[in-house]
């Protein structure tokens, strides 16, 4: 056998001296074989290192794999690392192993990367929707038994199961919290794009927020980002205004990132910030960030958790599902109002 290649059932089979109709026999527990004839098969695989091709067996005998694709926008996020680390310690036990792609929040990809995982017939599909997506391609494959969810924001074109953050309701309570500190003029730096379900439901949060305190809603406190530096430039933008705020209320970690950063560097310690999501170190920085803490881990066991009751036979109306969010008080979003 060459040294550059990987070993074939047809090299077990030669290294025993038996067909590798017999040698696909013994590995799939599929027909009589001796027990020498195992033992020997068995040895020659340890020895050659012969790994089965598992989806082509599934492929070829009609049945799923034994992984979970999950689809999610950007593997560099903190945050899908530990949904995806949810998944992957709720499924562990039932011999499901976690398969991870980004769609880049591209639909296109969204749709090029879900294709292969159906070909390759997982048995759950895991997907954080793109902006723009259209997921009724899936409708067949629902119909036909796969378990099929939605993490973080709901699909569009199918009606299946949702995993939500309370957005909205988390959103409103961080900028209730800058009201109760005295804050009326509070920017809102959120994620791009506008469309995208996160950042509408945070913002209709800070809203209501600003509603219930009676405070006129103003949109020249309201800007935009897709990431760090973009989040940076946009608050660099708000504290140049006329009027400006004297508090911050970033969309997600990444514009928390960005609203630091830029604080940091212009050395304003005079604006409260409070962040949706929280962030590694955040109780390093001075002062320490206040948050809406999301649960990631709890995202990823709740939409792991239905999918298997699915798997299980579940055939019940499709629901969502809203994990609570919760405020932690650090510092941050409890900086005084400056005085004139």
């Amino acid at each position: 056998m060459a040294a550059n290649r990987r070993p074939t059932m047809a090299d077990v089979a030669r290294e025993v001296g038996v067909s590798a109709k017999t040698v696909s026999r013994v590995l799939n527990e599929d027909g009589y074989t001796s027990a020498e004839t195992r033992e020997q098969v068995l040895a020659a695989v340890a020895k050659l290192g012969f790994q089965p091709n598992l989806m082509a067996r599934n492929i070829r005998v009609g049945g799923p794999d034994t992984t979970i694709g999950l689809v999610v926008p950007d593997l560099a996020n903190p945050f899908f690392g530990t949904v995806a680390r949810g998944i992957e310690e709720t499924v562990r036990e039932r011999g499901l192993t976690l398969l991870m792609g980004s769609s880049a929040d591209d639909p296109d990809r969204e749709r090029a990367l879900t294709d292969k995982f159906l070909a390759r017939r997982v048995s759950i599909l895991i997907v954080v929707p793109s902006v723009g997506a259209d997921h009724a391609h899936l409708k067949s494959h629902r119909a036909a038994g796969l378990p099929i969810v939605f993490l973080d924001r709901p699909g569009v074109g199918l009606a299946t199961d949702s995993i939500v953050s309370s957005n909205r309701a988390g959103a409103q309570e961080g900028v209730a919290h800058l009201i109760a500190h005295g804050h009326r003029r509070i920017g809102f730096v959120g994620d791009l794009p506008v469309t995208l379900y996160t950042r509408r439901e945070r913002l209709a949060g800070y809203r209501a927020a600003l509603h219930e305190a009676d405070i006129p809603y103003d949109r020249s406190l309201v800007v935009n980002a897709h990431d760090q530096p973009g989040a940076e430039a946009a608050t660099a933008r708000l504290l140049e205004v006329a009027d400006s705020p004297t508090a911050l209320f970033a969309g997600n970690n990444i514009m928390a990132l960005g609203i630091v950063a830029e604080l940091a560097r212009g050395k304003r310690k005079d604006v409260a910030v409070v962040a949706f999501d929280d962030v590694s170190l955040a109780e390093a920085l001075e002062p320490a960030l206040t948050v809406v803490a999301q649960d990631p881990e709890e995202l990823g066991r709740s939409a792991a958790a239905t999918a298997l009751a699915r798997l299980d036979g579940d055939r019940s109306r499709a629901r969502t599902t809203t994990v609570p969010t919760r405020l932690i008080v650090r510092g941050s979003g409890e900086q005084p109002v400056p005085t004139p």
